[in-house]
């Protein structure tokens, strides 16, 4: 199974929790699932400014200074936000934000509101939607944005995402099948079970599949969150569902899986 990019389940997605992307910490987290993508048809880019740490897969090169400032940009507007708004950072519900407030912090209380957990939840979607729509903007038609396991899809032929949910006896034998006509698209993943941060649910793996990565990215949260036990599976995976906007979801806990709205491969 040719696998062309992948997922990976970390514990970096309970509400404000994912505050720890705009946070001092002490070491940057390996990102060791990148070793497992096979994508020899496109360019590879690795940047990463402060705690943001971004590979990026197009069909040619990129002006990698240039992206540098736009992503400089980005946290430079939620890092002024947060200094005006502090609630925006720490809180595990959703805000309101300002009128005059930059897109970014917009489309990230946007989709906590839909999703019910607080606004940080989808910052790290949020950067890689705002920078794939740059470089859409830049003429490119292949992109594959990945900021911590959050993912920013353009493609113009099928992709396989796959799937790494810990020790599940699914993990790494599932990928997602991409086809062109959904994206762009973005998908996001919570896990209970795999990297360092908090979870309040206890999936091994909450995979969101959605038009807009912000959405995905804080939906996934949530979707985790759900998840106590196998009796909640059926209740998550509906919550998801009925999500406008949402194209598909997988959850799975241990040696169960439940999906709607995906192809696996």
């Amino acid at each position: 199974m040719k696998i062309n990019s992948l997922i990976y389940s970390e514990r970096l997605r309970v509400n404000s929790i994912r505050k720890t992307e705009f946070m001092r910490t002490k070491k940057i987290e390996e990102r060791f699932y990148r070793n497992w993508t096979n994508t020899d048809d496109l360019v590879k880019s690795r940047i990463q400014i402060q705690e943001t740490d971004l590979q990026i897969l197009t069909e040619r090169s990129i002006n990698e200074s240039w992206l540098k400032k736009r992503i400089l940009c980005y946290r430079r507007d939620i890092q002024d936000y947060i200094s005006r708004q502090p609630r925006f950072l720490t809180s595990l519900k959703p805000v309101s934000s300002e009128l005059d407030a930059p897109a970014i912090i917009k489309l990230m209380t946007k989709a906590s509101k839909v999703a019910d957990v607080g606004p940080m939840a989808a910052v790290a979607g949020a950067i890689a939607q705002f920078l794939g729509r740059d470089l859409l903007k830049q003429g490119y038609g292949e992109i594959i944005i990945e900021n911590g396991g959050d993912i920013f899809l353009k493609t113009k032929r099928c992709r396989c995402v796959g799937i790494f949910a810990g020790k599940s006896g699914f993990s790494r034998k599932l990928a997602l099948k991409i086809e062109p006509g959904i994206s762009p698209c973005g998908i996001c993943t919570s896990s209970a079970t795999v990297g360092h941060s908090l979870s309040l649910g206890k999936s091994d793996g909450a995979v969101i599949l959605a038009k807009d990565a912000a959405l995905a990215d804080a939906l996934a949260t949530a979707t985790c969150n759900l998840v106590d036990s196998r009796r909640d599976l059926n209740k998550a995976i509906e919550f998801a569902k009925n999500i406008n906007g949402v194209l598909g979801a997988v959850i799975i806990l241990g040696d169960e899986l439940i999906s709607w709205g995906v192809e696996f491969v």
